[in-house]
């Protein structure tokens, strides 16, 4: 169960997850014994079977792969609603680290993202993403605001933040796929950051123009086409380049984002939307 191929990750990673995750686990399960009245003494009773590493694992392995809790239920000899249980317990446990980016800095929001990006003067790049979802059911409320306009599927979205080489900094909550990427990042409150920051480059795709002009050009999108129609061969020439010299730099964001979707859980939802 532990090697790469089923979670993902090098033997090392996991133990460090098993060292930094662990003691959480255990003091979160020890207070919820000791939240409620009791009739025994805590750590009276039966003991359990399916430890923390085991529970580690199986979690792993369903975001990796998207394997079925009855699956791993068979796989790890317990029954599915504590394989459900488990995984509802360490996944929020995974997702509190944050992303580590060197030996004792680890981002967890935005504010701290965009506080690193002028500290250390790098470029960041920024762009929207989207999970597939199932298929709200007919007659709910609601139900065709998380149509995406763009593939015409139901999904939901995130806005990821990543640094000129394309590692992930950052990873937004999800919102309707209807939302629109600009809409976004004005919610998460990236405008203000910016303006209020330090002065830094943020590239981003044609979904955020009109963020550079509220960020004092902190946001850089491509350029504007002056020119509808009838445009002049030396200015439809120079605009090509300026478009793929800005699609260049901007491409890492994309290899930062494949990186996430070999994740099968960040590739296609197949649980709650309002839970993601």
């Amino acid at each position: 169960m532990a090697e790469y191929r089923i979670t993902g990750l090098s033997s090392e990673v996991i133990g460090e997850l098993i060292a930094e995750v662990g003691p959480l686990w255990h003091e979160q399960h020890q207070a919820r014994l000791t939240a409620r009245s009791r009739r025994r003494a805590v750590g009276a009773g039966a003991k359990h079977r399916f430890v923390f590493v085991d529970r580690l694992l199986a979690t792993l392995v369903s975001l990796r792969h998207g394997t079925t809790h009855d699956v791993l239920a068979c796989w790890f000899g317990v029954d599915r609603s504590t394989i459900t249980r488990a995984i509802g317990e360490v996944r929020p446990l995974l997702a509190q680290r944050g992303c580590t980016v060197a030996p004792g800095i680890r981002l967890r929001t935005l504010v701290e993202v965009i506080e690193h990006l002028g500290a250390e003067g790098r470029t960041g790049i920024i762009d929207g993403t989207e999970i597939r979802v199932r298929r709200p059911a007919a007659g709910r409320k609601d139900r065709d605001k998380f149509v995406s306009g763009k593939t015409k599927q139901n999904a939901v979205k995130s806005m990821v933040v990543t640094d000129d080489e394309g590692r992930v900094l950052f990873c937004s909550p999800v919102r309707p796929g209807s939302c629109a990427d600009i809409a976004q990042a004005r919610q998460l409150g990236l405008a203000q950051l910016l303006a209020g920051g330090p002065f830094m480059e943020i590239l981003a795709d044609a979904g955020y123009q009109g963020m550079g002009a509220q960020t004092g050009g902190r946001v850089v999108t491509p350029p504007h086409r002056k020119f509808r129609k009838n445009a002049p061969a030396w200015y439809e020439e120079r605009h090509e380049q300026q478009r793929k010299a800005h699609s260049s730099r901007r491409i890492r964001v994309e290899h930062g984002i494949v990186h996430l979707k070999n994740w099968r859980a960040l590739a296609r939802h197949l649980g709650r939307r309002e839970h993601e």
